[in-house]
């Protein structure tokens, strides 16, 4: 069991470092259109995951309270949104083609607040997976192994692309290969050590379990809505983004019910 938790603690980041390392044998320069294709593709993995591996096992978990299940979804869900709210607000960060950055002014160079407003992220992600392994670990949340790994799948998936937006703008600001690589591969690191810290908590974070779920769910969906979205629609007018939104949306539906 624990080389199975570990395993999957691990397979998001290792999606980060799989990704990043594009930057080691691709030209300097992203196709904008490739770009807003990933980025799609990565929203719709995140909305896919936040329903069916977050929300719906939420509310499945509180059916006790009747009609009023959806409340510890509700609940959780407004918190995580909040939370990823009030990051966005107190940690300085840069998105990617963006000169201004946001959060607190402060005088660290472009390519690390580039690096930490992708390691914020992820950390929802690493969260989302930490409370999903803590759940099956309880063995009282009704959490299957497979489901716990689909997630983590799922979500190694859209890391990939987003291994490479991160260390290919890196590039392109002047940073060497090998360290635009270790950039992109370390702004994944908050995913197992944030997944790990969880796990570890597994005795306090299973009573609260429905609001934990639901609190990754909402803070991702806010990543989604905040800078996803947006990324994969701006530009010249294409339709590409939503195009791979949908078929992202579709491989993770299709992971959480085929191995859940």
């Amino acid at each position: 069991m624990q080389a199975q938790i570990f395993l999957g603690i691990l397979i998001p980041f290792l999606g980060t470092a799989l990704g990043s390392a594009c930057v080691l044998f691709l030209k300097d320069k992203f196709n904008p259109m490739l770009q807003r294709a990933l980025a799609g593709f990565a929203a719709g993995v995140m909305v896919a995951a936040s329903i069916w591996s977050l929300i719906i096992p939420a509310m499945e978990q509180s059916e006790a309270m009747g009609k009023l299940s959806f409340i510890p979804a509700a609940v959780g869900f407004w918190l995580g949104i909040l939370f990823l709210l009030l990051l966005d607000r107190t940690i300085p960060h840069l998105h990617r083609n963006s000169s201004r950055a946001e959060g607190p002014k402060s005088s660290l160079q472009k390519t690390t607040m580039l690096v930490l407003a992708v390691a914020l992220h992820n950390l929802p992600e690493g969260m989302a997976v930490g409370v999903v392994y803590a759940g099956w670990l309880s063995g009282e949340a009704g959490i299957t192994a497979m489901s716990a790994l689909a997630l983590s799948l799922g979500i190694a998936i859209q890391n990939f692309p987003e291994g490479a937006i991160i260390s290919m703008p890196l590039r392109a600001e002047g940073v060497s290969r090998k360290r635009a690589y270790v950039y992109g591969a370390l702004s994944g690191a908050v995913e197992p050590v944030g997944a790990a810290l969880t796990v570890l908590a597994v005795g306090f974070v299973v009573p609260f379990l429905p609001y934990l779920l639901s609190f990754a769910a909402g803070a991702m969906i806010y990543v989604v809505v905040e800078e996803l979205i947006p990324e994969m629609s701006e530009g010249k007018h294409s339709n590409i983004g939503t195009v791979m939104f949908a078929a992202g949306f579709t491989v993770m539906m299709a992971l959480d019910v085929a191995l859940g």
